[in-house]
């Protein structure tokens, strides 16, 4: 576990320094509703669990180039309910995934239109907990195209949906995301919109909504920041994540935001709310969650192993030390 941290409080912020580390929040557990753990290595997931992470959702996502063929969406969709759940696995946390097209390789039609056909292959296996992350990126003809096309999956399902806002426009981007949403007929309680911030918060709240915050170092926004909107919004449909992808990200974005929250006075019953029971209520919906099943991923057995292969070299047991509280 991490050593202390003194957080020094600059500019308008009157606030005294204060200590924090992650043994404040030591024995509460965690649920990550947003990381891409395709992009961590086993050393995040030693971390994660140390930290009290015991479950976590992976969004299928854009990974940093664009594929080109319907089978790399095949084997990387197999990777998410197969090879990275046994990973998680191995580790005592519990692995969920939503699966779906994302909106920047939505513009490649001719690609999209057969991944779309192949997606009710996966979105009924055992983990899959929505559709997911879907929705705009440079809001094009064809992103909204294929965004109402998993929406109606969705709806066939009966499972949440995941909405990715985008980086640019995001407050239009937001707003469009959940007028098609409500068009399409769907319950707004049964959608995630993910990546709000300061300007896009009250909306997504005040049409019910869950708001899902990315604590993203440098973007999108910072646990600093993130302490304020519980204080001003409180704590219904409200959660957070660490999204944790190939960029400048960190896997411990939700429990040090806890121990964070814990230090600025919010309380215990509050933190839970936003870095465990609501995105277990939310993604439940899938009917896919048992918190039952937390505790007995905690009973690991490093020696399984999952089509010939296994997370440990030479017998090693990975361990990494995180030392950061402040995330910016």
């Amino acid at each position: 576990m991490c050593c202390s941290h003194t957080i020094h409080e600059e500019g308008l912020n009157t606030e005294p320094a204060v200590s924090i580390d992650l043994e404040s929040v030591k024995g509460m557990r965690f649920f990550d509703p947003h990381v891409h753990m395709t992009s961590r290595t086993t050393d995040d997931y030693q971390a994660m669990a140390d930290a009290g992470v015991v479950a976590l959702i992976e969004p299928a996502f854009w990974l940093g180039q664009p594929r080109t063929g319907l089978d790399t969406f095949r084997d990387y969709y197999s990777s998410l309910i197969g090879w990275e759940r046994f990973r998680s696995s191995q580790f005592g946390i519990k692995h969920y995934c939503t699966i779906g097209l994302n909106s920047r390789e939505a513009n490649n039609e001719e690609l999209a239109e057969q991944v779309i056909e192949m997606l009710p292959l996966f979105i009924y296996k055992e983990g899959v907990v929505g559709i997911g992350e879907i929705g705009f990126d440079d809001q094009t003809a064809a992103e909204d195209k294929y965004y109402r096309l998993q929406l109606e999956l969705a709806k066939e399902a009966n499972l949440p949906v995941q909405i990715h806002t985008p980086h640019r426009d995001k407050k239009q981007g937001t707003q469009r995301s959940m007028d098609i949403a409500i068009e399409h007929g769907l319950d707004p309680y049964t959608v995630i919109v993910d990546h709000n911030n300061e300007e896009t918060v009250k909306e997504v709240l005040d049409r019910g909504f869950w708001a899902a915050f990315t604590i993203y170092p440098f973007t999108k926004m910072g646990n600093e920041r993130m302490v304020d909107i519980v204080k001003q919004y409180g704590t219904e449909r409200i959660m957070i994540n660490s999204a944790a992808d190939w960029g400048i990200s960190d896997p411990l974005a939700v429990p040090k935001t806890a121990a964070l929250m814990k230090a600025r006075g919010i309380s215990v019953a509050d933190i839970e709310l936003v870095t465990y029971r609501n995105a277990i209520t939310a993604f439940a919906q899938s009917g896919q969650i048992d918190e039952a099943d937390f505790d007995t991923s905690k009973d690991v057995n490093q020696s399984l192993k999952f089509q010939g292969n296994t997370v440990l070299r030479g017998g090693q047991q990975p361990r990494i030390d995180k030392s950061s509280i402040i995330i910016r």
